[in-house]
């Protein structure tokens, strides 16, 4: 296989740690949230919403969860937890 098929095969299949620095770099530099991130991300590149849980890691799900919670769109937890 040739290092340009490898390339636009590694642009086109996204795992999760690639999916998530393109959500942080998104997130960094346009200061968006990491759901709106999400959301754009998957129209802007044709990937269903259905696919994505598979593609988040675990700190990625943290910080989604930490704005879910923060936005009212999930129950606080009584845990105590750091800011992000």
């Amino acid at each position: 296989m040739s290092n340009e098929l490898k390339k636009e095969l590694e642009k086109k299949f996204f795992c999760p740690t690639k999916f998530a620095q393109e959500i942080e770099s998104m997130v960094k530099n346009s200061n968006m949230s990491y759901i709106d991130s999400i959301v754009l991300f998957c129209e802007n590149n044709n990937i269903e919403y259905d696919s994505v849980p598979k593609l988040i890691p675990k700190p990625l799900k943290e910080k989604i969860k930490y704005e879910a919670m923060e936005l009212n769109f999930l129950k606080k937890s009584s845990r105590a937890k750091l800011p992000l």
